[in-house]
């Protein structure tokens, strides 16, 4: 081959690299799911072709399937596929740093030096023979802020450094240096190689010129077989990204390494293969001659040359960044800016916080109000995606101040709905929820029901039933007593975790309800979400372990709900409460939930008082688990109670759920008719006769000998 006549130091084209969004949505996803803070390096691969354009040089490029699988293997490799011709794999590490300090306070010089060594290692014990991509090998370090979905990297492609530099003594394009022959026996041979799964993506090989213009090309481990070959033509060739008609790619730097401390060549024709349309393009490739001095000390294992590497930024040793929050679709970027408090959770302080289980839970509240609001947001940040709301009632001008679902808007032309009105807010705060609302009155004990009105009430007990039967928990909100009576027999019927929220002016109960009297064969999902066996026998009035069954909000009534809302003034009317106690409420309502989610026994679990010696839940990662909080703001404290079932409860007493399996509407028209027909099913009735002919026997004599007692 001729060449031109000067000398000068051959200069290489640098690595450009290119990350694709999903790498950095996937980096996202696995730092929040299984890193947590182990900043420990990560294997990753990257991607490059040959340049396929002569005014475009390819990019070394990361996409999402660059980083390992989300499995909970703790070092794995990414599952890359070989053999395609458009992307050959090439191994890197990442270094992604917990904080934007330790970003930029890592040893840049030291990691690029330790990437180098492996590079070295890699020449000296052969494996770059077996492997060549591993003399491309590169490294990156980054930081991600996840709050703001913005991100700082920088690529380094350690490169070997020759000293003395090699020497260009010639560079033309391939086309220039071959016979017609020999070009058109080299492009069927690029093509073949370019088109076998086994070779498409081996980036460094071996061309050899046969004295009849029969081209071949070989891996690098043949490299014996080639030297024995008199009067062949030999270049040493490399897929070159590079589209630069007067520069050789990055590659054929550490190339020239292997060459030269291998196999102690001085001159070097090498050549650059670049192609077109997905075929070799002998006009855009470039062959080339340089003079290579074996640098002092190569010859020494232990010794480890000098590298360079780091990626420029606009010409500048700075790293780059990239935001991606005006990209991303606003919803998507919303459920993740959402679930981050979550994830954070797990990696330090909460490590066994089921997100699942919050995520697929579907919540059921009944009532819109004061408190329905606040648990409805309440239970969006614990990572619930599921809610219905049920009320009636309608936005007045009095409820926004204190119910943080509506303004002024949801009041005006007669009030929207409530049902309706917090459905669309909570879709405006968070668009991936799944709320929806159900204008329904809940039929109450002690509000008789007229013979022409009997089909709706019916209708709505029918509602109700399913709406409890298809989610897997319900918040009692409501403002009245009697209100809570139906959802508490039907949540007790079907064996569902039900919490209760209820205030006065300056005081508050947050309760769950014990299981119901029976355990329910078709409720799996309740059995599932409490981690409870699906063989479960009847329960009666004792948990399995033979401990007394918890009570409901009605088992420590003596007297069955009846109507307090007739005969009231305005303030005995509304719910009438100091403002701060609705929220603190809520709060305890939705964690108390959180806690039966957590907890091994589920709905089952045993009430655990504060401070209690043989509580099993101070154990668990949420703390105790209480049955009952009573709290004052009086006197600013707050108490944990437990109260267990009562065989005569108006609502989850084996009698009453009994009557209820066997006359069904029949059985709830007769309760909300006749007030005093549970008193009478339950036996209240005679224990309040037997208590009212009670009476004390008093001594009322006197004893002589104690004239000086008072």
């Amino acid at each position: 081959m001729e060449g031109s006549s000067g000398k000068s130091v051959l200069q290489f084209a640098p690595f450009q690299s290119s990350v694709d969004e999903g790498f950095w949505h996937r980096l996202s996803s696995l730092k929040l799911n299984k890193f947590g803070i182990d900043d420990s390096p990560i294997p990753i691969t990257g991607f490059y072709a040959p340049c396929s354009h002569s005014q475009v040089s390819n990019h070394l490029t990361l996409l999402a399937e660059s980083l390992p699988s989300d499995s909970s293997e703790e070092s794995e490799v990414p599952e890359i596929s070989r053999g395609n011709r458009n992307r050959c794999s090439v191994p890197g590490i990442l270094y992604n740093t917990n904080t934007v300090e330790r970003f930029h306070g890592l040893d840049k010089q030291g990691l690029l030096k330790a990437e180098a060594q492996k590079i070295w290692e890699d020449i000296h014990n052969g494996r770059a023979l077996e492997d060549s991509s591993v003399l491309s090998r590169f490294l990156l370090i980054s930081f991600a802020d996840l709050k703001k979905w913005s991100f700082h990297y920088w690529f380094a492609f350690p490169a070997l450094v020759l000293d003395p530099p090699a020497t260009l003594v010639d560079l033309r394009p391939a086309s220039q240096c071959f016979s017609l022959e020999e070009a058109e026996s080299l492009s069927a041979a690029f093509n073949e190689w370019r088109n076998s799964s086994l070779t498409a993506d081996v980036p460094f090989f071996l061309v050899q010129i046969d004295t009849n213009s029969h081209a071949t090309i070989k891996h690098l481990k043949d490299w014996e077989t080639c030297q024995s070959a008199d009067g062949h033509k030999l270049l040493f060739g490399f897929y070159d990204p590079c589209h630069l008609p007067n520069n050789p790619g990055w590659p054929l730097r550490n190339f020239l390494a292997l060459i030269c401390s291998r196999w102690d060549i001085k001159s070097v024709h090498f050549l650059c293969y670049r192609e077109n349309r997905g075929f070799a393009d002998l006009g855009l490739s470039l062959v080339g001659e340089a003079l290579i001095t074996v640098p002092q000390g190569w010859r020494d294992h232990p010794y480890v040359p000098n590298a360079v590497g780091w990626e420029l930024n606009k010409g500048r040793k700075i790293p780059r960044g990239i935001s991606l929050a005006k990209s991303m679709d606003p919803t998507r970027l919303a459920i993740s800016a959402a679930d981050l408090n979550l994830k954070l959770m797990r990696w330090r302080a909460l490590p066994s916080l089921n997100l699942n289980s919050l995520s697929s839970l579907k919540c059921l509240l009944l009532g819109a109000g004061t408190l329905g609001c606040q648990v409805a947001r309440t239970l969006m940040a614990w990572g619930v995606r599921r809610i219905t709301l049920v009320d009636n009632g309608r936005v007045a001008m009095s409820n926004p101040l204190r119910q943080s679902l509506y303004t002024l808007d949801d009041c005006l032309n007669g009030g929207e709905f409530k049902a309706t009105a917090a459905v669309n807010s909570l879709k405006r705060i968070f668009p991936a929820v799944e709320a929806r609302g159900v204008v329904m009155a809940i039929p109450m004990p002690g509000h008789p029901v007229p013979s022409q009105e009997e089909q709706t009430v019916l209708n709505d007990c029918r509602s109700l039933h399913d709406l409890i039967d298809s989610h897997d928990v319900v918040f009692l909100l409501t403002d009245t007593r009697e209100s809570r009576w139906l959802p508490s027999l039907l949540c007790a019927n079907t064996n569902k975790i039900t919490i209760t929220a209820a205030l006065g002016f300056d005081s508050f109960l947050v309760m769950r309800h014990g299981a119901g009297p029976f355990s329910s064969s078709h409720d799996s999902k309740a059995e599932a979400a409490n981690s409870l066996s699906a063989d479960m026998s009847n329960l009666g009035l004792t948990e399995r372990d033979g401990g007394k069954r918890l009570g409901c909000y009605f088992c420590n009534d003596v007297v069955a709900p009846i109507d307090s809302t007739s005969n009231r003034t305005l303030d005995q009317q509304c719910t009438v409460t100091r403002p701060g106690l609705a929220p603190i409420a809520s709060a305890l309502a939705v964690e108390l939930l959180v806690g039966i989610l957590h907890h091994p026994h589920g709905i089952f679990a045993e009430g655990d008082v504060l401070n209690s010696s043989n509580s099993e839940s101070s154990e668990q990662p949420l703390g105790i688990l209480p049955h009952q909080i009573r709290g004052s703001l009086a006197q600013f404290s707050q108490m944990t109670l437990v109260g267990h079932s009562s065989d005569s409860c108006t609502a989850c007493c084996s009698t009453v759920v009994s009557e209820y399996r066997k006359r069904r509407m029949e059985f709830i028209l007769q309760a909300i008719n006749h007030p005093t027909y549970l008193e009478d099913l339950t036996g209240l009735t005679e224990l309040m006769k037997s208590a009212s002919s009670f009476e004390l026997d008093w001594d009322n004599g006197t004893d002589e000998d104690d004239d000086d007692c008072i």
